[in-house]
């Protein structure tokens, strides 16, 4: 009887070190696990980003039909491990560049999201990430799809870190690929 359960707890040690490696590359839902649910209103998360200690606040903006968008969704925001670090940094929002849904800018203007998007922060392609500190001044912007997860991950502590201070992402992810 003891070396059955001693063979069950194997057995079954077995089978979860060989689904290690599955969990690691886990994928949930960005719009639940990614982007927090907001009302548009940019003071309130910048006001809820300085209250949590975070960074400050992420804006992706997207359209309905861009490809990119679609990409990043299934093949980066989905994933476990880029949810958890941009979520514990960041307010991280969704925009549609070309929507008509009301957004309260960190000035208090309310405008249609489109205008928000084209008129407020010139976004022309998307996807655009747009990084804000929490009394809502740029601290910088990236247009279009990151290669993957990590170079998005990349992105974020380039952002956390204040690299983009002193140097462009481009150099700054050039030294870490060199640094891996």
């Amino acid at each position: 009887m003891a070396s059955q359960t001693i063979l069950k707890l194997g057995a079954t040690l077995v089978l979860l070190v060989s689904l290690m490696p599955a969990l690691a590359g886990q994928t949930r839902d960005p719009a639940t696990y990614f982007f927090h649910d907001s009302f548009n209103d940019l003071r309130e998360e910048g006001e809820i980003a300085r209250q949590e200690g975070k960074v400050g606040v992420l804006v992706m903006f997207e359209t309905n039909d861009c490809p990119w968008c679609r990409r990043m969704k299934e093949m980066v925001l989905n994933q476990v491990e880029v949810q958890n670090y941009f979520r514990a940094h960041f307010q991280v929002i969704a925009i549609n560049a070309e929507g008509d849904a009301l957004v309260t800018g960190f000035d208090g203007e309310e405008v249609p999201e489109s205008d928000f998007a084209l008129r407020h922060n010139r976004v022309r392609a998307t996807p655009v990430f747009a990084f804000f500190d929490p009394s809502g001044n740029m601290l910088t912007r990236y247009t279009g799809a990151t290669k993957d997860s990590q170079e998005f991950l990349w992105l974020g502590e380039y952002v956390v870190e204040a690299h983009f201070r002193t140097q462009r992402f481009s150099r700054y992810k050039r030294e870490r690929k060199e640094g891996s």
